[in-house]
């Protein structure tokens, strides 16, 4: 039974979040480290939305149809820890159920997580400081 319990615990501690810490926080503010740790996604709250090495900035956007539609604006260069490259004005189709608006955006930029493949993990829009 112990055993069971054991394995029970481990299991749910391994499938919480993918959100990785190699020290990509050192040089950045306490409160938006805080605010990147803690950002969960808005269609699983028990899933990070991963850290600044997934995040873009995407100060602007357009809406077409029912569809947001983010356009990349960071034009920081790559940090070390960051997956790939993305261009300015690259536009991102944004899934609504990945659209984060129940928490303030402290970062003053629009912040776009993504995957390798362009999978949107969350979009928090530009403002709400």
């Amino acid at each position: 039974m112990r055993r069971l319990v054991l394995c029970t615990a481990f299991g749910l501690l391994m499938s919480v979040a993918n959100a990785r810490d190699f020290g990509q926080w050192e040089g950045t503010d306490p409160e938006i480290r805080r605010w990147y740790q803690a950002l969960m996604q808005p269609d699983n709250p028990a899933v990070s939305c991963c850290g600044e090495a997934d995040a873009y900035w995407a100060d602007s956007f357009e809406v077409d149809g029912d569809k947001y539609v983010a356009i990349v604006t960071d034009s920081r260069p790559d940090a070390p820890l960051r997956r790939k490259h993305v261009e300015v004005g690259t536009k991102i189709v944004v899934p609504n159920h990945k659209l984060k608006y129940d928490q303030s955006n402290p970062t003053g930029h629009g912040v776009i997580f993504l995957s390798r493949g362009d999978y949107v993990y969350c979009y928090v829009a530009p403002g709400g400081v």
